[in-house]
């Protein structure tokens, strides 16, 4: 059971730090320069996590999982609907917020979900819960 929930919290986590490395670069050029800077320190963070997350997946055998279809085409139209009517960092920052607290609800519910999964994946998702966070209150002074 430990493995199991393990390797599911792992994939979850895996499509949750994608999902924020594109919502991230979706909007990364439509903003001023402080505010890109905080993108690309929370981008790099997401990708340092998605790098763990692939290590720990690949010792267990699994190919990780890419966020929904559904979501990403959803994500892609909104952001790129929102920017095109209002290329501003407000905007950037109301598609960033919404995101990060989407992905942390997420996160959360798999983390209550999956309580037999390894410490480690835990931490990992708990992480990526603080990566969220701390990107939707530095983007919360560009609202």
């Amino acid at each position: 059971m430990i493995e199991q929930d393990t390797v599911k919290l792992l994939r979850e986590c895996d499509s949750g730090a994608k999902m924020g490395i594109e919502a991230i670069n979706g909007v990364i050029e439509h903003v001023c320069d402080s505010f890109r800077e905080e993108l690309v320190k929370a981008r790099d963070e997401h990708e340092e996590i998605e790098r763990g997350i692939r290590s720990e997946l690949d010792s267990f055998g699994d190919e990780g999982k890419d966020p929904a279809l559904a979501a990403k085409a959803m994500s892609y139209i909104k952001t790129n609907v929102k920017i095109g009517i209002d290329p501003s960092d407000a905007t950037a920052a109301d598609l960033i917020t919404d995101g990060c607290d989407m992905g942390v609800k997420s996160l959360s519910r798999y983390l209550n979900q999956y309580k037999a999964a390894s410490e480690s994946s835990k931490d990992t998702a708990k992480r990526l819960i603080s990566s969220e966070e701390r990107l939707a209150k530095a983007a919360r002074a560009y609202l």
